[in-house]
């Protein structure tokens, strides 16, 4: 029995890049019994700071809060931004290409916050992409400015918003016993892993009552 672990997330958030470690090691520490998936969660114009001193103000606080021997860089910042669809639909291209790890969108992420490169534009942010996946510039880009690419986007998106929580990064733990744990706004690997422990812990004993009492009796 296995658990999976979804991470709802927008390519260009700043939590979201925080929390990439925390990914990472969660993937490695469980890889042999825990399915993982990342799911896009487009911002909003609530989700965007609306000055780009706003934005350095956030950015030292994050960076301050996650001990980063770096600051990230508001470079990409644009007045009244409602919603940055081209970094967040080429990550989701890749993954029609073949790339369905995180190189795509990490690269992506990381030329927006750490090099304040403006992905917004849909050529860059191909480019951008293409180059981390060693993908056709052109493919990529086509695919990212498809419908179904779009409409996937927004579904995943819409799942987010159903969770009823507000901060991106998520992570949503389910169990195949029907537990759920939900972390909104979480950047840090312990409370995660403390509960994947507890979940997988669970399943074993589910395992374990099954072996020796086999399926429950009828009604």
């Amino acid at each position: 029995m296995k658990l999976k672990v979804t991470i709802y997330l927008d390519v260009i958030s700043s939590w979201c890049f925080w929390a990439q470690p925390a990914w990472e090691e969660l993937k490695k520490r469980y890889a042999d019994r825990v399915d993982f998936e990342w799911k896009i969660a487009l911002m909003d114009a609530s989700g965007f700071p609306k000055s780009i001193e706003q934005a350095e103000w956030f950015y030292r606080r994050s960076g301050l809060m996650m001990r980063s021997p770096f600051m990230l860089k508001p470079g990409w910042f644009e007045a009244d931004l409602k919603e940055c669809l081209a970094p967040n639909l080429v990550a989701e291209a890749g993954r029609d290409l073949g790339v369905t790890d995180d190189r795509v969108r990490m690269a992506l992420a990381n030329a927006t916050e750490r090099e304040g490169v403006r992905t917004g534009n849909w050529d860059l942010a191909a480019e951008i992409g293409a180059k981390a996946g060693g993908l056709d510039k052109a493919k990529l880009l086509e695919r990212a400015r498809s419908p179904e690419v779009e409409a996937r986007a927004r579904a995943t998106t819409a799942e987010f918003h159903a969770l009823n929580v507000t901060q991106r990064p998520t992570f949503v733990v389910d169990s195949e016993i029907g537990d759920r744990a939900i972390f909104s706004g979480f950047a840090k690997l312990e409370p995660i892993a403390a509960t994947i422990d507890a979940m997988l812990d669970d399943l074993a004993a589910y395992a374990s009552h099954a072996a020796h009492f086999g399926d429950p009796p009828p009604a």
